[in-house]
């Protein structure tokens, strides 16, 4: 997909060979906001809304540092009727706890501030986000728009076009909600596998960027403990030590199931020289990078 002359960062990370493990922003807690109509650069923040009505739900989604997300359905034409909403929020036990609502009018969002302060039923299943937001990367819209088809003709239901998620340079990106889980580098077949894996139990390490629940050095301990060992469920790994000396750090990891068994993975921190990291972004910048050094039977 490269033309010459133009600038892709994508295409660079991946000449680059820039690791994808350890890239997943924190979060746990999700906002969805179906928005039908032109996505602005800025995401929520742009878009026309009745600023009373904007500034109540930015300040209840900070308060808990809940991510908000505008999101539609792939369908063409797009579908009528009211809009939906969603809070989704993160579960240690992997409950799906989601609430969802509609609205026609700015001030039926009003709902997501009370939704915001009670996790919801676990009544629905998982959400597949896939990051199509051309206004900000369009690196995002080239190579996530196939991503987005190829899962929508799997699980219409499930899946939602997303704007900006993070990490633009990884794309495609593919984010499974309340799950917390990134995947990157995406493209259409490799999608379906991956989604279809992660749904049924199985997340494998190829295409993992990390689990939002944790730290980078946490999240790239457990990418390479699934790079070894083989594929996990979500939870099955939980991370119950972290301790850093300068850089170098030492994550231990305890493996649930069948047998639960202890690892401590050793890493060692460095930041990568600085390089254009995004498409819209000109300035160089340099990113933290962990290498796993090893890792023991604890």
């Amino acid at each position: 997909m490269t033309t010459t002359g133009r600038f892709f960062c994508a295409d660079a990370a991946r000449m680059r060979g820039d690791p994808i493990a350890g890239t997943a922003p924190r979060g746990l807690v999700w906002v969805l906001i179906e928005y039908r109509s032109g996505w602005p650069v800025n995401g929520f923040d742009g878009i026309d809304l009745a600023p009373e009505v904007k500034t109540h739900v930015w300040s209840a989604a900070h308060a808990v540092r809940a991510r908000v997300l505008l999101v539609r359905r792939l369908a063409r034409p797009r579908p009528e009727g009211p809009g939906r909403w969603a809070v989704l929020h993160y579960e240690p036990s992997g409950a799906y706890r989601q609430r969802w609502g509609t609205w026609t009018r700015d001030e039926d969002l009003v709902e997501i501030a009370d939704a915001l302060r009670s996790p919801g039923p676990t009544d629905h299943p998982p959400v597949v986000l896939v990051c199509v937001h051309g206004q900000h990367d369009v690196c995002c819209a080239v190579r996530g728009r196939p991503v987005a088809r190829a899962l929508s003709e799997r699980w219409p239901n499930l899946v939602w076009e997303s704007t900006h998620v993070g990490g633009d340079r990884f794309a495609a990106n593919v984010v499974v909600v309340p799950d917390g889980v990134y995947y990157g580098r995406l493209d259409a077949a490799a999608s379906v596998a991956v989604v279809e894996e992660h749904l049924a139990g199985r997340v494998h390490a190829d295409h993992l960027r990390g689990y939002t629940d944790l730290g980078p050095p946490q999240q790239v301990a457990v990418a390479a403990l699934l790079g070894r060992f083989g594929p996990a469920g979500r939870h099955d790994y939980a991370v119950t030590g972290t301790a850093r000396e300068g850089d170098d750090w030492r994550v231990r990891v305890e493996l649930r199931a069948p047998v639960p068994t202890a690892f401590d993975v050793d890493l060692r921190a460095h930041r990568a020289p600085p390089y254009r990291l995004t498409c819209r972004g000109p300035a160089p910048s340099a990113a933290i990078v962990y290498e796993v050094s090893a890792i023991h039977s604890a």
